[in-house]
């Protein structure tokens, strides 16, 4: 469809949102478009009932409440859409509530946990410079991992200690590197510099054995085989080496703007997670080692 193609224009060059966000938006919009075409109805013209239906299908087959809001939010962008073409006069969406969503504390890692899974690389294998950079990189600098796998060249001063990250809706910041992770670039850089580096992967930082650019995929794997290898039974992601950088540094006594704007958050409402998460543990300790929490035990 036409509009689909024009909605998706509209997601990346006009709203400025990130390839994934827009591609999370239009597989939402499919299911919509294909429950359209199965009570034969014009997706453009649902009614507030007929969405109603559709996301309470969605429920009754176990969608979760946050792929549920996450679904509101990419129609709700696209009848908005199509208000601003002048295709519809009234958007159905706009009494239709997303479901509320609790906020859970992420899993994270202690420094013993991480260097564990470092250690835990075999030695023999041509991969574990690399793998070894990666784990340092997203714990040292707190990237995502989609910023990891984009990460250009170009992009790392590892002399000057800095690297300038793309993050969501195209923003850049910088991100300092910290010396350990600039040694094992440095390291990584040689070996990927005398392999073979295909097209596409001539700017990327990371690449595969054949020379392409690393999918979040293949990080996902490079980071749970790690955790595996050195026994944590946690539910490791590159996401928890991201919020094990954040929760280390608030503990360290950080200011929480200046962990902010590391992580590339646009609101402080979301790095504020990490205030919880501190207040957990200290509860935690204090359960453990004060005497009055001990006799209350």
């Amino acid at each position: 469809m036409n509009i689909i193609r024009d909605f998706s224009r509209h997601l990346l060059l006009e709203r400025g949102l990130s390839q994934n966000t827009a591609s999370g938006y239009l597989i939402d919009l499919g299911h919509l478009a294909q429950f359209a075409d199965q009570h034969q109805l014009d997706v453009c013209k649902l009614t507030r009932e007929d969405i109603l239906e559709f996301l309470c299908t969605m429920h009754d087959m176990g969608i979760s409440a946050r792929s549920q809001a996450r679904m509101i939010a990419g129609i709700r962008s696209f009848y908005k859409f199509l208000r601003l073409e002048q295709a519809i006069d009234d958007d159905p969406t706009s009494l239709i509530e997303s479901p509320r969503i609790g906020r859970a504390l992420p899993d994270v890692l202690t420094v013993e946990e991480i260097d564990a899974m470092i250690e835990a690389l075999p030695a023999d294998k041509p991969e574990t410079p690399r793998n070894h950079a990666i784990i340092e990189t997203l714990y040292g600098s707190g990237l995502r991992v989609s910023e990891l796998c984009a990460l250009k060249v170009q992009q790392v001063w590892l002399d000057e200690g800095y690297m300038i990250i793309t993050g969501k809706g195209d923003k850049q910041r910088v991100v300092p590197i910290s010396p350990v992770s600039a040694e094992l670039i440095r390291d990584y850089l040689e070996i990927r510099n005398s392999g073979p580096i295909k097209k596409e992967g001539a700017d990327i930082l990371f690449l595969n054995r054949r020379g392409a650019p690393l999918t979040r995929v293949m990080v996902f794997y490079v980071i749970r085989d790690a955790a595996a290898l050195a026994g944590i039974n946690k539910k490791v992601s590159p996401h928890t080496l991201r919020h094990s950088f954040a929760t280390h540094l608030l503990e360290g006594g950080a200011n929480l703007r200046m962990i902010q704007e590391m992580l590339g958050h646009e609101s402080i409402a979301t790095t504020e997670i990490y205030l919880h998460l501190d207040r957990t543990r200290l509860r935690d300790e204090l359960l453990s080692h004060h005497p009055h929490f001990i006799m209350n035990k």
